[in-house]
């Protein structure tokens, strides 16, 4: 077997004890675990791209805010698990002050990353009328939300946003809400992995359409202000960061304060109801919430069953660096631009070895470059190039698992690869297209 800058006998034992089949279709947790043992055991550092993990340092702001409160003694009493009062006026300041949408702060709530947050609101939307169980995915997406679903018991479906830009958007997501048993519709924007950016006329359309056929427009902004073409960092300035919630009261906003404030570890998000959906009743929630009010039922059935709240430090450092960014005191999106130059960098030398770009538009216009973006290598389908890959010392993970539709592709994310390793990367990518001409593999992995 030909030598690879990692032992192939190394990576296929793992690969096979593992019982992945194949491990191009593992979850990023699984590969993340899969490449750390052969990593170790080696002793040869991989280009890490599997996961979505932020690379840098917290706000001095959040640490300071958290450290005093654990002073006041606030680790010893339980937090209010809908939110402190002053993180959810913080966190409805910050949407008026960033995307121009005014939430009253009771529908303003923190929660255990986005990811749970999510959980949270599929739960609820799903739930919330009799007949209408079904969650929309407006693909490609985060891995999870399908997990999420299906450990949930709801159907679903999904389409690939790729193909139905601009105006064809509208016609398509009628053809599933027309039938009467979608509760919600689940998009991303900044949208992980493709990093399309959904335009203000297609949010419109989006909600127009969820008020008409009364769904819920679940718009995941975990990389909130990120779409570095436009400058998002200045509070009560346009332009405004584009959102659905604009266009229909049927909304719910999840925010991660992993990636725009680099709070990974506190695991921390923010959810945010729209008011007239927070008041709103549904006939189907009360067996499972015990209560037919919406954000009743959100708060008092659904987040005190999952976990009772967020950490209450952690509620105080996101509330101090919120403050702070409200206040026009940090610029949280110049802290963060620190991954559009390394999107920048990678693409490229992905490009000048062979690769190409996945989904390479957004709309007819140039991608920005952000936490993610997409390739593909000529002759292997996504599927085999994350395992092909793996002998080179780069992780990624496949593009079919997060309900894309185009099969050669994989997701890389720039997260964890600063510039001291772009000459890193540089080597084992020219090697892996030195060893696959026109995407041939040069020996039988087993």
């Amino acid at each position: 077997m030909q030598k690879t800058p990692i032992d192939p006998d190394v990576v296929r034992r793992h690969i096979v004890q593992s019982g992945l089949k194949p491990v191009g279709l593992a979850t990023i947790r699984e590969l993340n675990i899969l490449v750390s043992t052969i990593q170790a055991e080696t002793g040869t550092e991989f280009i890490r791209m599997e996961m979505g993990i932020p690379g840098l340092p917290p706000p001095r702001q959040a640490a300071e805010a958290e450290i005093e409160a654990l002073r006041r003694n606030v680790g010893s009493i339980y937090p209010p698990f809908d939110g402190i009062p002053e993180l959810k006026r913080e966190i409805a300041c910050f949407i008026q002050k960033f995307m121009n949408v005014a939430i009253d702060p009771v529908g303003c709530l923190p929660t255990v990353g986005s990811m749970q947050g999510t959980y949270l609101a599929l739960m609820a939307a799903g739930r919330r009328k009799k007949g209408k169980d079904r969650i929309l995915f407006i693909d490609p997406g985060f891995p999870v939300n399908k997990r999420q679903v299906k450990l949930l018991g709801l159907p679903h479906d999904g389409f690939d946003l790729y193909d139905y830009r601009g105006e064809r958007l509208g016609s398509k997501l009628e053809s599933y809400l027309q039938a009467g048993d979608v509760a919600a519709v689940l998009y991303s924007t900044p949208n992980n992995p493709s990093w399309i950016c959904l335009s203000p006329q297609e949010l419109e359309t989006i909600g127009r359409l969820c008020t008409r056929y009364d769904v819920i427009a679940l718009e995941d902004q975990a990389y909130f202000g990120m779409d570095f073409r436009h400058d998002y960092s200045r509070p009560g300035q346009p332009p405004y960061i584009p959102t659905v919630a604009r266009y229909t009261d049927h909304a719910i906003l999840l925010m991660s304060s992993s990636k725009a404030f680099s709070l990974a570890g506190q695991r921390i998000g923010m959810m945010a109801v729209k008011d007239v959906l927070f008041h709103s009743t549904g006939d189907g929630l009360g067996p499972y919430f015990g209560s037919s009010q919406f954000g009743y039922a959100l708060i008092y059935g659904g987040m005190y069953g999952l976990s009772a709240g967020v950490s209450h430090s952690a509620q105080w450092g996101l509330t101090g660096v919120l403050g702070a960014v409200n206040r026009g005191e940090f610029d949280f999106v110049a802290a963060v631009r620190e991954y559009e130059r390394r999107a920048a960098a990678m693409k490229r030398l992905f490009l000048e070895n062979g690769f190409h770009l996945v989904y390479d538009n957004d709309n007819g216009a140039s991608l920005a470059d952000g936490f993610y973006f997409t390739v593909a290598y000529p002759g292997l389908n996504g599927v085999a190039l994350v395992e092909e890959l793996l002998y080179y010392g780069i992780s990624a993970i496949s593009l079919v698992t997060t309900g894309s539709r185009r099969q050669e592709g994989i997701r890389a994310c720039v997260s964890l690869t600063p510039e001291d390793k772009f000459d890193l990367l540089a080597r084992r990518l020219a090697r892996f297209n030195a060893d696959h001409p026109r995407g041939r593999r040069v020996a039988d992995r087993g």
